[in-house]
C-alpha cells in the first residue's frame, strides 16, 4: 500500500461511513415495504431507483470531501449565487420546464429527471452563513450587542432572500428547514443571549397570535392579509382531521391508523395493508411504523441520533470555526427534518412536505443531503493534527 492511500484511508471518517450504510439498509428495507402496499408501483420500482440516486449521492461525497475549508469559503457566494438563481429560474420559465406538481413549481422537468433547486440551496445557505459568521467574527474583535446586531441582520437577510423565492414556488416546508438552519446557526453564531432570548419571545409571541387568528378568527387574516380559509387547510385538519377526512385530514388519519396498527413488534414486512398515497416519499415513517412496529420506528430513531453525536463530535474536534458552523447548519438541517417528518405522521406537528432524510424516496433530496454530509467528510478528511494536539 503506498503513502498517498495510507493517507487517505488514515483519514477517512469511518464511522460516518457506517451510519450512511445503516441509513441505506434502512431506505432499501422502507421503500421495499412501501412498495408492497397496493398502488404504490405506478411510478416504477423506487427501490432501484433509491440505489441509483445513493450511488450518485456517493459520487457527490466523494466530491464535496476533497475540499477543504479554505477552498469552500472561496466558492461559497458563487454556490450561493448559483442557488438563487435556479430558484428565480423557477419562477420564469414555461410550464412545460417547470411544471406544477402538487401545487407547486419546484422542479425542473427534464428529460428523465425532475430536478429540485430548493434541496440544493438549503446546503449553500449554510455555507453562506457560516462565511459571515467567519469572517464578521475575524472582522469585529471586540463584541457588543451592535456588532451581534449587525451580524443578525447579515445571516437574516442571506436567509430571507431564498425564502423568498422558495415561497413563490410556494413551498413552506422547504422554507421552514431554511429558518431552522438559521436559528440553530444563530445559537451558535456567539450573538448575545439577550438579543437570541428577545427575538425568541417575539417570534413566540408572534406565533401565538397568528395561531389564536387561524382558530378563532379566520376572518381577520381574509380581511386585512387576503388569506383565505382554504389555504389553511393543513392547520385545520391538524387540528381536527377527522372534520376533513376526505380532504386534507386523509393522509393524517391513514398514517395515524398506520402507525398504530403496527403498535410494538409491527405487522412484518410486506403485510402493510393501510394505503397512504406517496407513502414511499414524505410519509415512509408511517410505513416503517406500520409494518416493524415501535421496535423498527426507535430503531430508525437512533440511527439519526447516532448520525447527529457523531456530527457534534466533528464539530467539538475540528480546528476551524467555519467548520464548526458547518455542523452547527448540517445539525439544524437533519435535526428538522426528522423532527418534522416523524412529527407529521403521528399527528405532534402539521404535515408539510418535508422528506425523512437518507430514507424517502427523492433523487434530490438525497443528493441535497449527500452534498451535506460530504462536507463533513471533508472536516474529517482535511483534519489538521497539531504539535502538542491530543487528537
Amino acid at each position: 500500500m503506498d503513502k498517498e492511500n495510507q493517507s487517505f484511508y488514515s483519514r477517512f471518517d469511518y464511522q460516518l461511513a457506517f451510519l450512511l450504510f445503516l441509513l441505506f439498509c434502512a431506505s432499501m428495507v422502507a421503500i421495499y415495504a412501501a412498495q408492497s402496499t397496493s398502488g404504490q408501483y405506478e411510478g416504477g420500482n423506487y427501490l432501484i431507483r433509491q440505489i441509483v440516486w445513493y450511488i450518485v449521492g456517493g459520487i457527490i461525497v466523494a466530491i464535496v470531501m476533497y475540499f477543504d475549508s479554505e477552498q469552500l469559503q472561496r466558492v461559497t457566494w458563487y454556490l450561493y449565487g448559483f442557488g438563487l438563481f435556479l430558484l428565480g429560474l423557477l419562477v420564469i420559465l414555461p410550464e412545460s420546464i417547470v411544471p406544477t406538481i402538487n401545487g407547486a413549481r419546484s422542479w425542473f422537468q427534464i428529460p428523465g429527471l425532475s430536478l429540485q433547486p430548493s434541496e440544493f440551496v438549503k446546503v449553500f445557505v449554510i455555507l453562506a452563513l457560516s462565511q459571515i459568521i467567519t469572517t464578521h467574527h475575524q472582522k469585529y474583535l471586540n463584541k457588543s450587542l451592535q456588532t451581534d446586531f449587525i451580524l443578525l441582520v447579515k445571516m437574516g437577510i442571506t436567509a430571507v432572500v431564498p425564502i423568498m423565492f422558495i415561497m413563490k414556488q410556494p413551498d413552506l416546508g422547504t422554507s421552514l428547514v431554511i429558518l431552522a438552519i438559521l436559528a440553530g446557526m444563530t445559537f451558535v453564531s456567539g450573538i448575545s443571549w439577550k438579543i437570541i432570548t428577545f427575538i425568541s419571545l417575539s417570534i413566540t409571541l408572534v406565533g401565538t397570535t397568528v395561531l389564536y387568528l387561524v382558530i378563532q378568527a379566520p376572518e381577520f387574516l381574509n380581511e386585512y392579509l387576503g388569506i383565505k380559509q382554504y389555504q389553511l387547510g393543513r392547520i385545520y385538519s391538524w387540528l381536527n382531521p377527522e372534520v376533513y377526512k376526505s380532504g386534507e385530514g386523509y393522509h393524517l388519519l391513514n398514517s395515524l391508523k398506520a402507525i398504530g396498527s403496527g403498535q410494538v413488534f409491527g405487522k412484518g414486512l410486506g403485510t402493510g395493508d393501510v394505503y397512504i398515497p406517496e407513502n414511499h416519499t414524505d410519509f415512509i415513517f408511517s410505513v416503517i411504523g406500520e409494518q416493524f412496529g415501535f421496535i423498527g420506528t426507535s430503531i430508525v430513531l437512533s440511527i439519526f441520533f447516532l448520525l447527529v453525536y457523531h456530527l457534534v463530535k466533528v464539530a467539538m474536534e475540528t480546528t476551524e470555526s467555519f467548520n464548526s458552523y458547518l455542523c452547527a447548519g448540517v445539525i439544524s438541517m437533519i435535526v428538522f427534518h426528522v423532527f418534522q417528518n416523524a412529527g407529521m405522521t403521528i399527528g405532534l406537528l402539521p404535515i408539510t412536505g418535508i422528506p425523512l432524510p437518507f430514507i424517502s424516496y427523492g433523487g434530490s433530496s438525497m443528493m441535497g443531503s449527500m452534498f451535506a454530509i460530504g462536507l463533513i467528510f471533508g472536516i474529517r478528511y482535511h483534519h489538521r493534527v497539531y504539535m502538542f494536539s491530543n487528537d
